[in-house]
């Protein structure tokens, strides 16, 4: 991106805000399933992201078993902590990991950080998050002082009732995990935007770079992705790709896109045209 467009971008756009924290980049990236943790961490600084989140309880299996992982490869003075309850499936299971998560990211000095992506899922097929243990889940660590950024199906309902509750962001999925397959449910996606006072963050399903971009067009806050990067032939490559997308759609949106018509338009005025 040329210095121009950039400093134009920064101008035109805010920073994104969860609770009170305050990230100059709307891609966050997850960590798993990279061939190795080199394409990993060079993925993660390609993509100039914010925030990371982390698998706190597969992280926490590796540090017991003495094999290195991705929190001690990274700078976490640069970046954020987004710990999460990823192969969590119920709502005890998820509350043990969300404390556990906060203490990580306290001993990683970042003393301020109650972040936890909430994840309940009991579904082994297809991965669809429990929208009941979810919602219950995120009420008890709320009251607890957590930053609640819950990850549900696109539910509009659900959606405003974890809002209501106090969650500080919502990250409905795009389709399932992993697929690839895009945003599959536009409409209550739309809604879940439309109706929201909180950040709302697609998480899941997309697959490449304009997927992300459609996402940011159509109001969501930020994007959080990993498969997409993780998988692709040349995830250095992708995390750059994903940084553009999302920065290309946050910009059309925030521009305000041409109205839809039924009829052509010409782009060239019929005024003082010469007659053969």
């Amino acid at each position: 991106m040329s210095r121009n467009l950039l400093s134009s971008y920064l101008h035109l756009t805010q920073p994104l805000k969860i609770h009170k924290k305050s990230f100059s980049s709307r891609l966050m990236l997850g960590t798993g399933k990279y061939r190795n943790l080199k394409e990993a961490s060079m993925s993660v600084m390609n993509s100039d992201a914010s925030i990371v989140t982390v698998a706190i309880r597969r992280t926490y299996i590796k540090k017991l078993n003495g094999k290195s992982n991705l929190l001690d490869g990274l700078d976490w003075k640069k970046l954020w902590l987004l710990p999460n309850t990823a192969g969590c499936e119920t709502v005890e299971e998820a509350i043990r990991v969300a404390v556990l998560g906060r203490e990580i990211a306290k001993r990683l000095g970042q003393l301020d950080n109650n972040f936890v992506k909430l994840e309940v899922i009991s579904d082994s097929e297809y991965l669809f998050p429990d929208p009941y243990g979810t919602l219950k889940a995120a009420e008890y660590l709320v009251n607890k002082n957590f930053t609640v950024l819950p990850y549900i199906s696109p539910d509009p309902i659900l959606a405003k009732q974890l809002e209501e509750i106090g969650c500080s962001a919502i990250m409905p999925l795009g389709s399932p995990i992993g697929s690839g397959q895009g945003l599959q449910n536009l409409l209550n996606l739309q809604i879940i935007i439309n109706n929201a006072k909180v950040p709302i963050i697609i998480d899941a399903g997309i697959g490449t770079a304009s997927e992300a971009s459609q996402a940011m067009e159509m109001g969501a806050s930020a994007v959080l992705l990993n498969t997409a990067i993780a998988k692709a032939a040349n995830p250095e490559y992708m995390a750059e790709a994903m940084k553009l997308g999302v920065i290309s759609g946050r910009i059309a949106y925030l521009s305000g896109r041409m109205l839809r018509q039924n009829k052509a338009a010409a782009s060239s005025p019929s005024e003082g045209m010469f007659i053969k």
